[in-house]
């Protein structure tokens, strides 16, 4: 599959885009060119060479401030991603094959945490177990885990009707082995496409908290805190915020951009468009027209 995403333009794209964003998380604050804390009598300052997108309210850097923020946005994403992969998919899987009352159980609470109120129940929770990132991630991944839930369940409800599962039950063979041979390459390109949604989702979901002070209390930079100390002085510095919210714009869109490609190049429409290359290919005169992907 990886292969075949990378074929499309849109897919490398993507691919570069989230590159980069990972790189300045575990690059960016080495790269930081001044210490982020570090306060100044340069309050407000415009873009300069020492400063090359000027300084906040408390004369900091602002680009040492958004390098170094980018670990905390990037770990806190694929927090929330990772935990709702693991709260939703697994039990979406094993829902169709362990009976009707885990059936019945697991159902009711992915219902549960859809109708739950998310920034109410999220502010509830880190109350109890404290304002920190971590906390604020997994609760958040909980309250997204529904979307890989019903996707894992309804790719394997489609897997489990087929004649190949049912002729390996009859014969004997355990869920585990079902699910390792059968189900997982089934139910994988779906759970891929909803895993890249999820990370524009989680950079949203970390960016919004971090806004309301939730999860990182400041001076911690993070994208978010930066995009909220910015607006509270539009006054004079208009063009602040546009730091943090392109860099959280394009990071989402890049998340969206793959979750296109892996569905241009999955299911029945991924090995109708795999073959037509083939058959292209091997076809003698003709060029492959460069696809780009998309919805």
């Amino acid at each position: 599959m990886v292969r075949h995403v990378l074929s499309l333009v849109s897919g490398r794209i993507a691919v570069a885009v989230l590159t980069l964003i990972v790189l300045l998380a575990v690059l960016g604050p080495s790269l930081a060119p001044q210490d982020p804390l570090a306060t100044s009598d340069h309050t407000l300052a415009a873009a300069s060479g020492a400063h090359w997108l000027g300084t906040d309210y408390l004369g900091r850097d602002v680009l040492s401030r958004l390098l170094d923020g980018s670990r905390v946005s990037v770990l806190g994403s694929l927090e929330v991603t990772l935990m709702a992969l693991v709260v939703g998919a697994i039990p979406g899987i094993l829902s169709v094959y362990l009976g009707r009352v885990f059936e019945w159980v697991t159902l009711r609470l992915a219902d549960t945490l859809v109708a739950l109120p998310f920034l109410l129940f999220a502010v509830a929770v880190i109350a109890l177990l404290g304002n920190g990132i971590t906390q604020a991630m997994f609760v958040t991944g909980a309250l997204v885990s529904p979307l890989f839930y019903r996707v894992a369940r309804a790719a394997t409800l489609a897997v489990a009707r087929s004649p190949y599962v049912e002729a390996a039950l009859i014969s004997g063979a355990s869920i585990g082995w079902i699910v390792r041979r059968h189900v997982w390459g089934k139910v994988l390109p779906p759970i891929a496409v909803a895993l890249a949604q999820t990370i524009g989702v989680g950079f949203i979901i970390v960016s919004s908290l971090t806004f309301l002070g939730i999860g990182v209390q400041p001076p911690a930079p993070t994208w978010g805190g930066l995009l909220a100390s910015d607006l509270g002085y539009l006054g004079y510095q208009p063009w602040a915020p546009l730091a943090p919210a392109l860099l959280i714009m394009v990071t989402v869109w890049a998340g969206n951009l793959l979750a296109d490609a892996i569905r241009d190049v999955s299911g029945e429409a991924g090995r109708a468009f795999v073959n037509d290359r083939k058959a292209r290919a091997n076809r003698p005169g003709t060029s492959d027209p460069v696809p780009t992907g998309g919805a």
